[in-house]
């Protein structure tokens, strides 16, 4: 049978309660911020106008996310394919969620709220020491933040280096986007791929 109600979903799983519902707060407090002064990767979430969505990881330094204030984050754009697919809809709908890790760490922070693109001068002045400076950064205001547990981590033994995967057990991005496009000519390789990658770091 498919689920297609809130009333069929919960008939399914008992109420979240205790630290579940505890734990979500409205700011950050200074447990999220040491978590996202460690964090050198999240994962923005945004939906569309149109109901389209993304799910885009982003990278840099620990910390590369600054924290404003209590309320306040602070994106960065970096440089990348110029689809713009999660400013866009930011653009649109006005919010998004983050997804921190940390490397070796099995918890992750998740923050919600209101986003926007801003190019002000000022803020964009938090960012002047990068290699390559933002043109835009997603301004968000923080609904609700909360520390998600370590289960999905620990299942999926991210962080356990018996569990990666070599590389070469998959093609190259040069040949897998070359059989997903049709593309005829030589294929870049991944060392030729990994090499102007760099350049835009």
């Amino acid at each position: 049978m498919e689920i297609d109600s809130l009333e069929q979903l919960r008939a399914h799983y008992p109420p979240a309660q205790g630290r579940a519902l505890s734990k979500q707060l409205d700011h950050l407090d200074p447990h999220c911020i040491a978590f996202i002064g460690l964090s050198p990767f999240v994962v923005l979430a945004t939906g569309g106008a149109g109901g389209q969505l993304d799910a885009s990881p982003r990278g840099g330094a620990p910390g590369f996310v600054h924290v404003l204030d209590a309320h306040t984050l602070l994106l960065p754009d970096a440089k990348g394919n110029n689809r713009l697919d999660s400013f866009s809809n930011i653009a649109e709908t006005g919010r998004a969620g983050l997804l921190f890790m940390i490397p070796g760490v099995d918890e992750t922070l998740r923050v919600n709220g209101e986003a926007s693109l801003s190019d002000d001068a000022a803020l964009l002045a938090y960012f002047a020491g990068e290699r390559n400076p933002p043109r835009l950064l997603m301004r968000l205001r923080v609904a609700e933040a909360y520390l998600h547990c370590a289960k999905a981590l620990m299942r999926a033994r991210l962080w356990d280096s018996t569990a990666q995967v070599e590389r070469s057990v998959l093609p190259t991005m040069g040949r897998m986007i070359g059989d997903q496009t049709g593309s005829i000519g030589p294929l870049e390789t991944q060392e030729q791929m990994l090499a102007r990658y760099a350049q835009d770091l």
